[in-house]
């Protein structure tokens, strides 16, 4: 397969101008910020934008190249952990401080993956995560019927809290996070209504 011709010179510069102001108006507005306001900050037509990155997805995925490998090393620092509970524990609030000081890594966690550097990255993650979840589960120290999916709901509730509490209480979340990891002890388990969610319906709830 014949490899990729270099950009023009001014193909690149349109390139990097709106890779760059991709990035300022998705920290400003979310994910789902408007293109065209995008192509206008970065001095190109929207017909330009297009022409580059033909999907949304396109776009996000060069704006967020960099971070593609951030839960990854969280996961493997936490896997470092000897005791199968402080491993745990850090592998949540390093999650959650990402999320919280980086929105693009917050909305992320909100969508399917934008490209596939970025699936194979999140799935090797994932694999990390369980192994983690599974030790302090074979050690007793986190409860039996926790699984990696349930993740998703101290991510989703995580980021709602850090956007209505980051102008006047920046480390609420923390509060937050410190009540559902003591909910999440063995010796503080109890019968849960409903099973967990799949990692299909996951990745449904994902998409829609």
């Amino acid at each position: 397969m014949p490899e990729d011709k270099p950009l023009r010179s001014d193909a690149k510069r349109n390139r990097d101008a709106l890779v760059a102001a991709a990035r300022e108006v998705f920290l400003e507005r979310g994910l789902d910020a408007p293109l065209k306001e995008i192509a206008a900050r970065a001095g190109v037509a929207i017909g330009t934008l297009y022409n580059r990155f033909p999907t949304r997805d396109d776009l996000i995925a060069a704006a967020v190249e960099d971070r593609v490998e951030a839960g990854s090393r969280v996961a493997e620092a936490a896997l470092a952990i000897d005791d199968p509970w402080d491993s745990f524990v850090y592998m949540v609030v390093k999650v959650c401080e990402l999320q919280a000081s980086d929105r693009l890594l917050g909305d992320l966690a909100l969508r399917t993956a934008p490209s596939a550097a970025f699936a194979r990255a999140r799935e090797y993650g994932h694999g990390l995560m369980r192994q983690i979840i599974t030790r302090a589960k074979d050690a007793g120290v986190l409860r039996p019927d926790w699984v990696l999916e349930d993740i998703a709901f101290i991510s989703w509730s995580h980021i709602r809290i850090v956007e209505a509490t980051a102008h006047i209480a920046p480390d609420a979340w923390r509060r937050n996070l410190a009540l559902v990891l003591d909910g999440l002890r063995a010796s503080a388990a109890h019968p849960l209504p409903a099973p967990p969610i799949t990692e299909d319906q996951l990745m449904r709830a994902l998409r829609d």
